[in-house]
């Protein structure tokens, strides 16, 4: 069953990294609860209690509305291959746009994709694992390569005017610090 730890260890990073994808759920005090899959190659364990994922330009923008708000949230990764395992890292997500501190900090450990907009950096309190054996056994086929492909075609001014557009607040309003000039 569940078992908490207090940080991450060698076997639990070693999981994370063979995972193609991952869930960040966050929530401010009040309104929605936001959880967003994530995948490509944009998660690194940074230390024991340290994380961070390097976020491409979406239909939202929760996270960042939420990291300003207090940065409550929770990581998930689940294993969909032979052997089951479901670990959660809790703790508080801070955003770093480019340009910023966090960004000129972390963002060098990534590749570059079109249409990145920030670095989550992700402060664990503690991490839990749970056995993982409901979750189906899926096969990865592939990476998708369509929101990539999207942002290279638009364009680095596309991609700016689209987060002015779209990334500028929550679903709940609030101010997510994203697309502004």
């Amino acid at each position: 069953m569940s078992k908490f730890h207090e940080e991450l260890d060698d076997k639990l990073i070693a999981f994370i990294e063979a995972q193609p994808m991952f869930f960040i759920a966050s929530a401010t005090a009040e309104g929605r609860v936001n959880i967003s899959p994530k995948g490509l190659d944009t998660f690194r364990v940074l230390g024991p209690r340290l994380c961070a994922y390097l976020d491409l330009t979406g239909s939202g923008a929760e996270t960042a509305a939420h990291a300003l708000a207090g940065g409550r949230a929770t990581l998930m990764f689940c294993s969909f291959a032979r052997d089951p395992l479901i670990l959660r890292l809790f703790g508080r997500a801070r955003c770093g746009k480019p340009g910023g501190a966090l960004w000129r900090e972390h963002a060098g450990r990534f590749d570059a994709f079109p249409g990145a907009r920030q670095v989550v950096v992700f402060d664990v309190d503690s991490v839990q694992t749970a056995c993982g054996f409901g979750v189906p056994l899926m096969t990865l086929q592939a990476q998708r390569s369509t929101l990539t492909d999207a942002w290279l075609a638009k364009g680095e001014d596309g991609v700016a005017e689209y987060q002015r557009r779209k990334n500028r607040v929550s679903i709940d309003g609030l101010p997510t610090g994203l697309g502004e000039a």
